[in-house]
């Protein structure tokens, strides 16, 4: 019922009947331009159509961006003790960056609980660092981290199916 009411009332401002008396002319006039300040809710039917068909696509878009949001990465963890097995460290980060995998790097140099906890989870010793975890689960070193790459577990666990 609105839809016609808008679509009629659009219909007489832009009909050019009654142009010709001024009487007729100038209100018509005015309300053209109150209608596209108003940002024109007064329109025809094919524009209202249009209108909803983008509402609608609008609508699916921010149901896929939500989606998309829904599947970000999992945490990466590099766990390392200042320069030791630097070389290895940077080969970590290295094959890390390469697949796009943002990561933080974490010094646990001189505490004592962090370093306990990451070689008790990992089963590894000290000299072992730097060891990568990924969302919470020990991945271990460097040649952990290309089986998992090289199996494709890498990529399912930090980005999902």
């Amino acid at each position: 019922m609105i839809d016609k009411i808008r679509t009629t009332l659009h219909q007489t401002i832009e009909s050019p009947r009654g142009d010709g008396v001024a009487a007729v002319r100038l209100p018509k006039l005015f309300a053209r331009r109150l209608n596209r300040f108003l940002g024109s809710p007064l329109c025809s039917a094919e524009d209202l159509d249009k209108r909803r068909a983008a509402v609608a696509k609008l609508a699916g878009m921010k149901g896929a961006a939500q989606q998309k949001i829904a599947l970000t990465a999992a945490p990466v963890v590099v766990y390392f003790e200042k320069d030791r097995n630097q070389r290895m460290k940077d080969r970590i980060e290295e094959l890390l960056q390469s697949r796009g995998i943002a990561f933080r790097s974490l010094d646990v140099a001189g505490d004592e609980a962090t370093i306990a906890f990451v070689t008790r989870e990992a089963k590894c010793e000290e000299d072992d660092l730097p060891i990568v975890y990924v969302a919470g689960t020990p991945v271990g070193g460097y040649n952990e981290l290309v089986d998992w790459d090289v199996s494709g577990k890498l990529k399912t666990s930090v980005f999902g199916a």
